[in-house]
């Protein structure tokens, strides 16, 4: 036992969970502990999951509830809705609230009397081993989920540690228990997927395989091994593939315990037999992306005994010194919403490394990490913008030094020499736009946490920046643009290309490489060749020059201007260059204006019927989906900041709620989450790599940061309420604040930024141009 609480302490320590032991109050730990609700999001569009997982843990044990195709599973992406009331087992890796999905791996279900081989049909009651449940008897809290299965009078409890996923059942008496194990469904799933799989039953009773997946990750291979607290009475491994079209050569007759005791194929499903003496069993089960060894030795490191209530109030220690960091005072609800916002946002990138410090890599080889914590689940497109700003903040330094490093190594061993773009499990998807690793890596470099090879940082960088094959690149860096007769979502990617270079540029020029800077820079105003005046849209040009016609601001969806968004939507994404932007409307009135009508438009959501990610509706604002993240905040820079406090109030108002339901769109990672949790505190990362957060106003009355570094930074709210939505004064540690933006080494020297609240809005307060926010053209 000392030994896996050992070891469960050099994780929490190289993760960056246990060091907020030194500085997390005991009281507030818990009582953030206390008010997370894992439910919200499963509901709706959030395609969060309930089940049991540690901060940043390499494993998610959760319930699946429905079985579904890839063309039909977008609902299911996370594996659970709670609109359904059945549930199917519990698979141990899932995503927290993305737009496609993929895992669900080495899915368990315990039976208490006669085995089903087959999942079966919802709507043929006994078709299958599916059994129903109903959510009266579903608890779930940060790293514990339980439920009671109805068909088979089981009591199922999860919990989870680092490495590893633990079961608790217990079976009825009389009846003989049963675990079922089932290799052959997965999220988004389809016929072939599974390209080999792998089940044996060692000596000693331990259960290993492997399966090998063509998914959202071509060929990524997964090795489990699995223990029981109880001695098998018997067990039945099958293959129940069909059609096969080629079998090779039959084997010699061999009906030897050995010979059934490992069996290899497409569609492997097995049965563990336990006495119906066995009243209660546990279960305990650990992943690798290296070899079945590596995941016994996971297991044996991870979970030693059988004291499933030990791993429980580990996870619950782990979680509770997490969101320790946050002591936030607000009304029930919200203080529900905000730790349980702070609760997403701690998932991922989550661990992939084994306890010996091996990964598969980006070349689906097998390394060693050296000096770091290798984590992956990079969803960049998304998280770049708040999550990685936010843990910043939150974790210590080394939580963000793993997050390079690992970004780093991918790029090592690319095959294409370049940064992660959506990788998970190690594996490259290509999946979105952009080089965003580029920004996290800029914003941690810029904020003094470098903890890597910095050289090699720019180097990757660059080399990401000017890989030409990749998305329209050569001819960006040929015409200033992305041609969008040569290349979709042309408008899109030029503009967010123009950012990561100017964080790019940023780098070189803290790092004194001028010759870099200076190439970046100019590359960084790119934006200015999408920008149409007639229309005052950002638009895609043709290789010749023109913009492409006809034009429809409207229009949206694959093979237009813009990925997952239209003209309404993208047209405000020049983070770096606001003011900028500001000019080429015509001043601050007319850009006002254009984002009055983004808000302010009659819209009928059909006409986004086709684009799944676009939710969470304002007018053409959608907050459901990323490109719209930023927009309420840039009335800031028009010297207007009591617009964006009206907008937020908006935006809080109708697109979060403490409910399953109370996400407006997919969550992203915790990226929804991290937005959240900025603007309840006040602030929000516009430009990461800029050092500044822009003032929007806050949601709790106070929120205490207990930082990493020891220090605490206080935000408080007088006179917060709904008859006093906006700022009247601003003070940082005493001393009237003029501007509208707070920057990071503000934040992290420790302090109090106290907003009193009026019940009109100052429009005197950061009005002025020098109050502004950064842009490159006003630097």
């Amino acid at each position: 036992m000392r030994r896996f609480r050992c070891a469960l302490w050099a994780f929490l320590v190289c993760t960056g969970c246990a060091s907020n032991v030194a500085f997390a109050n005991d009281y507030d730990g818990k009582r953030a502990y206390d008010s997370v609700d894992p439910f919200i999001g499963t509901a709706g569009e959030g395609h969060t999951f309930p089940g049991a997982v540690v901060p940043f843990g390499m494993v998610q044990l959760s319930p699946d509830t429905q079985l579904k195709t890839r063309k039909e599973g977008y609902g299911w992406a996370a594996g659970y809705r709670h609109e359904d009331t059945t549930l199917f087992g519990f698979s141990h890796t899932h995503f927290s609230g993305t737009g496609h999905s993929d895992l669900g791996d080495v899915l368990v279900m315990p039976i208490a009397g006669d085995v089903r081989l087959e999942p079966g049909d919802i709507t043929r009651p006994g078709s299958g081993y599916y059994s129903h449940f109903s959510h009266d008897d579903e608890k779930a809290e940060p790293g514990y989920y339980a439920v009671t299965l109805a068909d088979y009078d089981i009591r199922a409890e999860l919990t989870a540690g680092p490495r590893i996923g633990v079961h608790r059942y217990t079976f009825p008496h009389g009846k003989p228990a049963h675990v079922l194990v089932d290799l052959r469904p997965s999220m988004y799933d389809y016929p072939g997927k599974v390209s080999w799989s792998r089940m044996r039953i060692r000596p000693d009773g331990t259960l290993t395989g492997f399966r090998e997946t063509r998914g959202w990750a071509a060929g990524r291979q997964l090795y489990f091994a699995m223990k029981f607290s109880e001695a098998p009475s018997g067990h039945s491994l099958q293959n129940t593939e069909q059609d096969v079209i080629y079998k090779g050569f039959a084997p010699p007759a061999n009906d030897t315990p050995a010979a059934r005791a490992q069996i290899e194929g497409r569609a492997l499903v097995g049965v563990v037999d336990f006495d119906s003496n066995v009243h209660q069993l546990i279960v305990k089960v650990s992943i690798s992306a290296v070899s079945e060894d590596n995941a016994i030795a996971n297991l044996d490191a991870g979970m030693p005994a059988w004291d499933f209530d030990r791993v429980r109030s580990d996870a619950r220690t782990a979680w509770t010194e997490a969101l320790g960091v946050f002591d936030v005072d607000a009304p029930e609800p919200m203080r529900r919403s905000f730790y349980t916002a702070a609760y997403h946002a701690m998932m991922a990138p989550s661990l992939f490394m084994d306890s010996d410090g091996r990964y598969r890599g980006s070349d689906n080889a097998v390394h060693r990490a050296d000096g770091y914590t290798n984590v992956s689940t990079f969803s960049l497109w998304d998280t770049y913008r708040a999550l990685h700003p936010l843990l910043t903040i939150i974790q210590p330094a080394q939580r963000t030094n793993d997050v390079v490093n690992s970004l780093l190594a991918s790029r090592a061993q690319s095959p294409w020499g370049i940064l992660p773009v959506w990788a998970f499990h190690g594996l490259e998807t290509w999946c979105m736009i952009g080089y965003h690793a580029v920004p996290v890596i800029a914003d941690a470099y810029m904020k003094g946490i470098r903890g890597y090879d910095t050289k090699a940082a720019l180097d990757a960088m660059v080399a990401s920046a000017r890989y030409a094959p990749y998305g329209g690149l050569g001819d960006y860096m040929k015409l200033g643009y992305v041609p969008i007769d040569r290349e979709g979502e042309a408008a899109s990617k030029t503009v967010e290309y123009a950012f990561d270079d100017w964080t790019i540029a940023r780098t070189a020029a803290a790092m004194g490489r001028t010759d870099i800077a200076k190439s970046f820079d100019q590359r960084a105003g790119n934006w200015r060749n999408t920008y149409d005046r007639k229309t005052g849209f950002l638009r895609a040009r043709v290789a010749s020059g023109a913009f492409r016609e006809p034009f429809d601001p409207a229009k949206s969806g694959y093979g237009t201007d813009y990925t997952e968004g239209n003209a309404w939507q993208y047209s405000w994404y020049v983070p770096q260059d606001i003011a900028g932007l500001i000019k080429s409307h015509g001043g601050d009135q007319k850009f006002v204006a254009m984002i009055d009508s983004v808000f302010n438009a009659k819209v009928d959501p059909n006409l986004f019927a086709h684009m799944e990610d676009i939710t969470g509706l304002i007018g053409w604002y959608a907050h459901g989906n990323e490109p719209s993240h930023h927009v309420a905040y840039l009335y800031d820079y028009a010297g207007q900041p009591w617009r964006t406090q009206e907008r937020l109030k908006q935006i809080m108002d109708t697109q979060y709620a403490a409910r399953v339901d109370g996400l407006a769109g997919n969550d992203d990672l915790g990226e929804m989450s991290a937005w959240f949790v900025f603007t309840a505190m006040g602030f929000y990362p516009v430009a990461p790599a800029s050092n500044e957060y822009v003032i929007g106003r806050p949601f709790v009355s106070r929120v205490t940061l207990n930082l990493p570094n020891g220090k605490h930074f206080t935000i408080r709210a007088d006179q917060l309420d709904d008859a006093h939505p906006y700022i009247a004064s601003v003070t940082l540690d005493g001393k009237a604040l003029e501007r509208s933006f707070i920057r990071h080494n503000e934040i992290m020297a420790g302090g109090e930024l106290q907003f009193v609240m009026g019940a009109t809005p100052n429009k005197t307060w950061a009005s002025g141009r020098s109050a502004r926010p950064y842009s490159m053209s006003t630097r």
